[in-house]
């Protein structure tokens, strides 16, 4: 999510886009001791921007989360190194035959850093909370998963989101229980409630420090003192401080439910340019950063750093622009599959072990489908149905983003550069057309229809195959140009089979449909990098980065 937010924070309003401070610049008491030595209790990992907000509920960026991981849990956690579903604040749930009640037996004896009980009627309030978000608090930039994930709210003056929702209603029959009543079945809730948007939250702090008073409106909200100054949960660490621009701080919560670990304050340095992150780890005023680029590996492992590899459970595709008549040709869309080298293309320009694609979702996600058409690499055949299609001398639009390094695509130049030399190869000509990511490329490829050929890509939020193929594909958009009803279909279907089995046939179904269709090509899952010092132990990687620092030692 791209969103200009505010934030008021000690009676100042403050943008999201702030500048950098090098992590020497803080005061002795919190900034070196975990760089450098001494009681080796603090953990100082670089962030490549500012949280959007501390309360995980109007959360949708990997910053906020990267911090709200440590602060709050979920009723669902992460089975370590997977994207799988696994108990956390919930020990254990059922799920009725009907998939409309969902009942929580949750873990006894926690407290949240408030000293409130976390209990059934804990639970409750935060269902209850989401679900009766009004006004503001229901665009897309605030409640963004409740509305993706329920599909609306209680009331709502936007017809599609008024009562719309998959949420009914939730009780509380003692304090080691909460049920969940659905209106219709939402197979993909237990794993979307890993997400750190539906941790649950102090109702005392939520009240105290009235969470709900967001101002502005969905271009630009402010937002209210709990979401900058307050944010309650049960993790191991609780909030210190917040300078925007320069750092978030947190410290141990003593009376944590699980083991505390080593750890007893965590430093996130706001370091937003990928070089000065690599340069402030080389000086040792940081222990570790994420987004290592490519080119650095090499040089950060011979220099004595560690490099730690995340499962990848992304995707790196080529979109085509069916609203381009040469696109909307499907023998030109399978000519261009057929004439990208998959292989070279991850070999030259993606880290070590990243995986060539077949479908739009990794292989680790049910649904993942092995006899798809693959399109293998054959530019003989992509010159024969180009001339099929008598578009032998083809000239088509290729845009792509500069200026950015994402997990899915850390070296989007590069891959251009190489896909362009196959194309070209089989007689297509490539009208190069680049754009700064932040904000023009997103804007033009997903806001509008004057694009061609393109380079995006997704991070799985958590593992369902709706949350990739339903956000390519399962409806019309800007950015892919088509109207298949019967495809969308298929992928909107799929989402709802109660049956675990029956659920995983359609999506595989659905994927070989998409493959049929090909609206783009699936290019690569390539492997995120993070750099720390020699002596960082332990750390907690995972495919959708629920990366909890408690576990963390360090030392030689």
């Amino acid at each position: 999510m791209r969103t200009r937010w505010q934030i008021v924070a000690g009676g100042v309003v403050v943008g999201l886009a702030l500048s950098a401070c090098a992590a020497s610049d803080r005061d002795p008491e919190g900034s070196t001791e975990g760089a450098t030595g001494g009681g080796r209790d603090t953990f100082i990992f670089a962030a490549s921007g500012d949280p959007a907000s501390l309360d995980p509920a109007f959360a949708s960026d990997g910053e906020s989360f990267r911090v709200a991981r440590q602060i709050f849990e979920g009723l669902v956690g992460v089975e370590p190194g997977t994207a799988d579903p696994a108990p956390l604040l919930a020990e254990s749930w059922d799920v009725s035959d009907d998939g409309l009640e969902y009942t929580f037996h949750l873990k006894e004896d926690v407290t949240f850093q408030d000293g409130t009980p976390f209990d059934g009627d804990a639970v409750c309030f935060n269902f209850e909370r989401w679900n009766n978000f009004t006004g503001v608090l229901q665009s897309e930039s605030l409640s963004y998963y409740w509305q993706k994930v329920n599909g609306g709210f209680a009331t709502s003056d936007v017809a599609s989101l008024n009562g719309t929702g998959k949420y009914e209603s939730c009780e509380a029959p003692d304090d080691a229980t909460a049920v969940i009543h659905l209106q219709s079945p939402l197979p993909e809730l237990v794993s979307a409630l890993s997400l750190p948007a539906f941790s649950m939250q102090s109702p005392t702090a939520l009240q105290e420090y009235e969470a709900d008073a967001v101002t502005g409106d969905g271009e630009a909200p402010v937002l209210p003192e709990y979401a900058t100054s307050h944010p309650t949960g049960t993790g191991p660490y609780t909030f210190e401080s917040w300078s925007p621009g320069e750092e978030v701080v947190l410290t141990a919560y003593d009376d944590y439910w699980g083991e505390q670990g080593q750890i007893k304050r965590i430093v996130f340095p706001i370091i937003s340019d990928a070089t000065a992150r690599r340069q402030a780890l080389q000086a040792g005023d940081i222990d570790g950063y994420d987004l290592v680029g490519p080119a650095d590996v090499v040089a950060l492992e011979d220099a004595g750093f560690q490099i730690v590899n995340r499962e990848p459970f992304n995707v790196l595709y080529l979109g085509m622009n069916q609203a381009n008549p040469d696109l909307a040709d499907l023998k030109v869309r399978q000519a261009i599959a057929y004439a990208i080298n998959k292989e070279a293309l991850v070999a030259q320009t993606l880290p070590e072990g990243t995986e060539v694609a077949t479908n739009f979702v990794p292989p680790s996600v049910v649904g993942w489908n092995e006899d798809v058409a693959t399109y293998d690499y054959d530019p003989d055949k992509a010159r024969t149905l180009l001339a099929e299609a008598g578009r032998s001398n083809l000239t088509i639009d290729f845009n792509y983003p500069t200026n950015v390094s994402r997990p899915y695509m850390p070296t989007p130049e590069q891959v251009f550069t190489a896909i362009t030399a196959d194309l070209e190869a089989v007689g297509i000509t490539v009208n190069p057309v680049p754009d700064p990511w932040n904000p023009e490329y997103l804007d033009k490829i997903q806001g509008g229809s004057q694009h061609g050929l393109h380079l995006l890509g997704w991070t799985g939020d958590y593992n369902d195959t709706y949350n990739f193929i339903g956000v390519f594909f399962g409806g019309a958009s800007n950015e892919w140009g088509f109207d298949n009803p019967e495809l969308f279909s298929a992928i909107n279907d799929a989402r709802y089979v109660a049956d675990v089995d029956a659920q995983q046939e359609a999506y595989e179904a659905a994927n070989a449909a998409i493959l049929d269709f090909l609206p783009g090509v699936p290019l690569a899952h390539p492997v995120p990098s993070l750099a720390f010092k020699a002596d960082v132990h332990g750390y907690p990687a995972s495919p959708v980065q629920d990366e909890v620092y408690n576990v963390i030692t360090l030392g030689d």
